[in-house]
């Protein structure tokens, strides 16, 4: 049996793993706009249907882990999942956000097509038996002080739980402070517990609280690194977009300008097919 795992959304099923075209899960970090949010989705859609890659949309509706208690964290959950709704509505494609409580997940689930579980919340047990049992595809982030050969306890917790379509995501592992590096060798590593592997390009060029009180990024190494997680095999990259990062207000330094994804896009397709 190979890896595969497939996402339910407004226009039908997505697959996801072996034999399936390369997915992008892209969008800005935070809802700040859904003006913001539909100017990312409507031009992802365009390019992903043209160069034949799926494609979901990210934003998240509440950013619960921000440096500094005044870092903007996005509408909430109420009325930002009201805002994805709409976004799904028009864009017809499927549309994925954090939970970061499990009372979250229930409400969540009625909205979004793909749960995500947060980097620094992979080993909460509640979150994460509350998200299988909403039926939704649950896309969890390595954390970064988590091996990729723990993550089978993960995907043990899930499937226990009843989730079936489970994927999981490279995000870089701490590398001593304000500081990440990605360990290439995870990426087989948690493709061989059955799950799709999704390759976070952006934050994994984070640089964790590096400006004092928010993050910084090397925005330079996204390509290198999402070529290099290509060629290793991963199903799908997750790229956070914004039309103008430096104004973004959330993770704006370690976001791709939304001009510059489609060039990089056609370089991973190149290497996703010779890979295949």
């Amino acid at each position: 049996m190979g890896v595969y795992t497939e996402v339910n959304g407004p226009a039908g099923k997505i697959g996801v793993g072996d034999g399936q075209p390369l997915l992008l899960i892209g969008g800005p970090c935070a809802l700040e706009s859904k003006e913001i949010a539909l100017t990312v989705g409507r031009r992802m859609v365009e390019i992903t249907r043209r160069l034949g890659i799926s494609y979901v949309f990210k934003a998240s509706y509440d950013k619960a882990n921000r440096t500094s208690i005044t870092s903007y964290r996005g509408p909430g959950l109420k009325e930002g999942l009201k805002t994805l709704g709409e976004i799904r509505d028009e864009l017809q494609v499927p549309i994925i956000s954090d939970i970061h409580d499990y009372t979250q997940a229930a409400p969540a689930g009625e909205v979004l097509d793909i749960i995500q579980i947060p980097a620094f919340l992979c080993r909460q047990t509640d979150l994460l038996v509350a998200a299988a049992k909403t039926g939704k595809t649950i896309n969890v982030k390595k954390g970064q002080f988590v091996s990729p050969w723990d993550m089978v306890n993960v995907v043990g917790k899930l499937r226990n739980s009843g989730a079936k379509d489970i994927m999981l995501v490279e995000r870089g592992a701490s590398f001593g402070y304000n500081n990440l590096v990605v360990d290439m060798r995870s990426l087989p590593v948690m493709r061989g517990l059955g799950c799709p592997v999704v390759f976070d390009a952006t934050h994994s060029v984070q640089l964790p609280g590096g400006a004092g009180g928010c993050s910084s990024g090397q925005r330079e190494f996204i390509e290198p690194l999402a070529k290099a997680a290509v060629a290793a095999g991963v199903d799908a990259v997750f790229m956070e977009i914004h039309p103008d990062p430096k104004h973004a207000l959330c993770d704006g330094p370690n976001s791709i300008p939304l001009d510059e994804v489609e060039k990089l896009l056609v370089k991973l397709l190149a290497i996703h097919k010779a890979v295949q």
